[in-house]
């Protein structure tokens, strides 16, 4: 089970996999935030956003989390207004959050 509670059919094929990748990340707590976050988000988000957010998916999942949480300083060239998006959205809507 992902964990998606959105369908992909009104997808195109790089939000699919976006979607997909955002549910499979390894640690379950980067699935949850990067999943709900694409299952609210995918379909609104622009291209260059997009863009952002495979970049995301490419940070490892301690780095990401910290950055999240707060626990590490979210590098210059990553606190772009996407990570920032998605670190509110997790904050105000998150189960897991602190």
């Amino acid at each position: 089970m992902s964990g998606t509670t959105r369908t992909s059919a009104d997808l195109d094929v790089r939000r699919k996999q976006i979607l997909y990748r955002s549910w499979h990340r390894g640690m379950r707590e980067m699935d949850l935030i990067m999943g709900r976050f694409a299952d609210s988000e995918i379909g609104n988000l622009s291209d260059e956003d997009l863009a952002e957010f495979e970049r995301l998916i490419e940070v490892t999942d301690r780095d990401l989390l910290g950055w999240i949480t707060g626990e590490i300083e979210t590098p210059t060239n990553y606190n772009t207004p996407l990570f920032r998006r998605l670190k509110a959205f997790h904050t105000h809507t998150s189960p897991i959050h602190n």
